[in-house]
């Protein structure tokens, strides 16, 4: 057994975090408020060339302020991509709106055009246009974003765009989280880079940030009382975690260039093995951070070694995998939901495997790895 566990994704510092959460405590900005929060901000709209960047405290924050700011009531509808996590659809049901699954499509395992269209058109049928889309850059991989869009201009339907896991990947050189009438990311430890636990939300104006900052801070109303003529959260990020995010920021290029050797490790490892297929990117339009590795297992190719054979050998000598996100339409809370499609998304996490990832992945460990899957695909 390998002597220390080897995790999926890691947190991995680059080494600025403690000078910037000093500058914290040092200024006793131990708040949601300071120049950290400022800085981190700024940052992150400079490494995306464009939009306007709110910091808050979770990915799952930026999305519920996200919703509210396309109009979400209520009542309403709204489309989500089915595998995911389920971060992308809970805020859907904070707002009292009702979710409406949708399958994946088998290049990038997002979004399928196909069915989203299906969706809208019946929906609409119904009388129930729906209110935005939610689509997700899975595994750090791109959604179709031309044809995504092209629905969503065709219909009138805004789109929360969903990079959690895909900050640094782009699609045709513009960077994710541009693409939607509102983006977000995540930054909690398993993350390209982390602020130990935040997120953000990427607006295309300058009014629609503070209006999401104003409702991140309990929609405080200007006045030298407390005083609130709407309903507000306690979701901004605070000076210290900006902190470490200003340091990860140093460093983000890098970790994507370490993760992606990961990638090609395992690219290199399963070649010769049948019934192995490692997810990539459909053709050079498509940039992935490689935040995590995928792979499929067909079963029938490889003499009945499946997804979970693999994950049982790799957790029998302390190393971390785990199935792909179980589709949203199969979890128990969400099942009662409409869902439109087929079964690529339920297939994908039955055969799906995520694998160790971490841009601080030694040698060792990718040796270590190597030998567990050699030995059980000899079998």
């Amino acid at each position: 057994m390998h002597k220390n566990k080897i995790w999926l994704s890691a947190p991995h510092m680059g080494g600025s975090e403690l000078k910037y959460i000093q500058e914290a405590f040092d200024s006793n900005w131990i708040a949601p408020v300071g120049s950290n929060i400022d800085c981190f901000e700024h940052d992150l709209e400079k490494y995306l060339g464009s939009g306007h960047v709110a910091a808050l405290n979770s990915g799952t924050a930026a999305i519920h302020l996200g919703l509210i700011l396309l109009g979400v009531q209520a009542g309403d509808a709204v489309i989500c991509q089915s595998i995911t996590f389920s971060a992308s659809a809970n805020p859907i049901l904070y707002l009292g709106a009702t979710p409406v699954f949708i399958d994946s499509e088998p290049e990038t395992w997002n979004l399928c055009p196909i069915a989203l269209e299906e969706a809208i058109v019946d929906m609409m049928g119904k009388g129930k246009k729906p209110k935005a889309i939610i689509a997700v850059h899975l595994y750090g991989v791109p959604y179709k974003v031309d044809a995504i869009r092209a629905l969503a201009d065709k219909y009138s339907i805004p789109i929360l765009e969903d990079s959690a896991e895909a900050l640094g990947s782009s699609y045709k050189g513009q960077p994710c989280g541009t693409f939607g009438d509102i983006g977000i990311f995540s930054f909690n430890g398993s993350k390209i880079i982390t602020t130990s636990g935040g997120g953000a939300l990427v607006a295309h104006s300058k009014k629609l940030k503070e209006k999401a900052i104003f409702l991140a801070t309990q929609a405080r109303d200007a006045a030298p009382h407390y005083q609130h003529s709407e309903i507000g959260y306690n979701y901004r990020m605070s000076n210290i975690s900006a902190g470490i995010g200003r340091g990860q920021m140093e460093v983000l290029d890098y970790h994507i260039s370490l993760r992606r050797n990961v990638h090609e490790f395992y690219v290199g490892l399963f070649a010769a093995i049948e019934g192995v297929t490692v997810l990539k990117v459909p053709n050079a339009t498509y940039f992935s951070n490689c935040w995590l590795t995928t792979i499929l297992i067909n079963p029938l190719e490889t003499h009945g070694i499946t997804r979970e054979t693999l994950r049982l050998a790799l957790e029998a000598e302390n190393i971390e995998s785990r199935p792909l996100w179980k589709p949203m339409h199969l979890q128990p809370v969400f099942c009662n939901y409409p869902y439109y499609g087929n079964r690529i998304a339920e297939t994908l996490f039955n055969n799906g495997l995520c694998l160790p990832s971490g841009s601080n992945m030694t040698p060792e460990d990718c040796n270590c790895i190597k030998s567990v899957i050699l030995k059980l695909f000899k079998k």
